[in-house]
């Protein structure tokens, strides 16, 4: 299981960050300073909108989905066909809801347009992502990984004649972006539906009651999980827009530093996706989970450790060379959400085990209480203080529900060796801040006193002992 995920985590990230940070900033980047921060933060307030309801696209089904195939391969066939109905029929639901909401929001005639389209954009990702499940539950994990990047590989490649080779005489507009992306999603979504319908075999789609009240009550509390912690990490956004009235500058503000934080944000869900039917299988057959969870922890939390380190202390420095516009009050932003990559990476390995042994109680009360805490503060912060309120808020969201994940882990499976792990990553991270406090202060470069501080970063984790290249090698070695 250690060979599986890493040799497959290297080819998720592989692919993806080639793919998707190419995107974020050779595309997405560069369609924002051409619209402006303001057009682009009404795009981004709508977009965090279309995030809070789509819990009732997926409804659970997915995770559910996930786990239950990589535990019983031979129900895909079964249940496939019967699943494709039903959420076409919460699809129709949501988007009830949205415009319901959006029309009792005060949403004038262009935004609820741009909301409705992205709603639709919202059923295709919850449609690849179902697809998705069945395709990694079946542990064909080389097809999902190609699966996870197509939709920005087809974006970029229709954004190209408008951002560099420049074929058409106007530039591109945000609606334009749009509808590429949806595009993109809509091809993607086509070609996971051959594959997985090819694995299923003959399919007869119907609508089956009694099966669908059957999956959604198993998926509830999957689903419920889902809608919470959407709400906690997407509700700034939408927030922001409602909250402060200036036509998006401030949501505009916040795109530009949460970017990076969404790029690193796909290492963790990437790993995430890979565990999650890794530990459920092993949970099934109740092998021993714990240097499993340890070790993927340790990498990945490293690696989160090394990335918020640098671009704490190199804030001022990256923003400015990605952006023109408010740089100093983005750089700020950026340099507080960055630190929530340490929490989101212990969220998505500890989270991940709770969700496949089936403690979604726990995971729903911890997430609630997350919830309650982030709306609250965000509702006393960002009229005070605007984006950078709702950054603060965020990262003290994101070291709280980790927290009490940890909590709840020991509890719940006894680990040994966790509080030596913790030790020892505290200590790691103690080392990444002074490292940068010294050599962002030494007569270089910026990019050669960056690329310094990583390098030297990387070799502090070997020598206090995160990672081992003979342990390395000899995971890839075994069979």
């Amino acid at each position: 299981m250690k060979k599986s995920f890493i040799t497959n985590l290297i080819i998720v990230l592989g692919l993806n960050l080639s793919i998707k940070p190419f995107f974020i900033f050779a595309v997405d980047r560069q369609v924002q300073n051409i619209v402006g921060t303001q057009e682009y933060g009404v795009y981004f307030g709508l977009l965090s909108f279309s995030f809070l309801f789509n819990v009732i696209l997926d409804f659970g089904i997915t995770s559910f989905n996930n786990r239950n195939i990589a535990q019983n391969t031979h129900l895909l066939s079964k249940h496939f066909s019967r699943m494709i109905i039903l959420k076409l029929t919460l699809a129709v639901i949501y988007l009830l809801v949205c415009t319901t909401v959006g029309l009792a929001a005060g949403y004038d005639v262009r935004r609820m347009k741009l909301l409705l389209i992205l709603c639709f954009m919202q059923f295709l990702i919850s449609f690849i992502a179902y697809l998705r499940s069945n395709i990694s539950g079946m542990h064909l994990f080389k097809t999902d990984s190609v699966l996870s990047a197509m939709d920005r590989m087809i974006a970029i490649a229709a954004c190209a004649p408008f951002l560099w080779f420049h074929f058409f005489a106007n530039p591109i507009d945000i609606m334009d972006f749009v509808y590429i992306q949806l595009l993109a999603y809509g091809l993607t979504a086509s070609i996971a539906f051959i594959i997985v319908v090819r694995k299923a075999g003959f399919i007869k789609f119907e609508w089956n009651r009694t099966f669908s009240l059957t999956i959604l009550k198993q998926s509830f509390p999957f689903a419920l999980l889902a809608m919470i912690m959407s709400f906690y990490n997407r509700v700034d956004g939408f927030l922001l827009e409602r909250l402060v009235h200036d036509n998006g500058a401030q949501d505009g503000i916040y795109a530009q530093a949460f970017r990076l934080l969404d790029a690193t944000n796909m290492i963790a869900v990437l790993a995430a996706g890979l565990l999650l039917p890794m530990f459920a299988r092993m949970l099934k057959f109740n092998e021993p989970v714990e240097s499993m969870v340890t070790g993927a922890y340790t990498l990945l939390f490293a690696a989160a450790v090394v990335i918020a380190g640098s671009c704490y202390f190199y804030s001022g420095e990256i923003m400015k060379m990605l952006y023109k516009n408010d740089v100093q009050e983005t750089s700020i932003i950026f340099s507080i959400l960055m630190c929530c990559f340490m929490g989101s990476a212990t969220q998505y390995v500890f989270g991940t085990l709770l969700t496949a042994n089936g403690n979604l109680k726990y995971m729903n009360i911890i997430a609630a209480s997350g919830m309650f805490f982030n709306i609250v503060l965000n509702f006393i912060m960002i009229p005070r203080f605007h984006a950078i309120g709702a950054a603060c808020v965020s990262l003290a969201t994101q070291l709280l529900v980790p927290a009490i994940q940890i909590m709840v882990i020991q509890r719940v499976f006894k680990f040994k060796t966790l509080g030596k792990l913790f030790l020892t990553l505290g200590m790691f991270a103690a080392g990444v801040v002074l490292l940068g406090y010294f050599v962002h202060r030494l007569p270089l470069d910026w990019r050669i006193s960056f690329i310094l501080m990583v390098g030297a970063s990387g070799i502090l984790a070997f020598a206090v002992g995160l990672l081992n290249i003979k342990t390395l090698l000899g995971m890839l070695k075994k069979g």
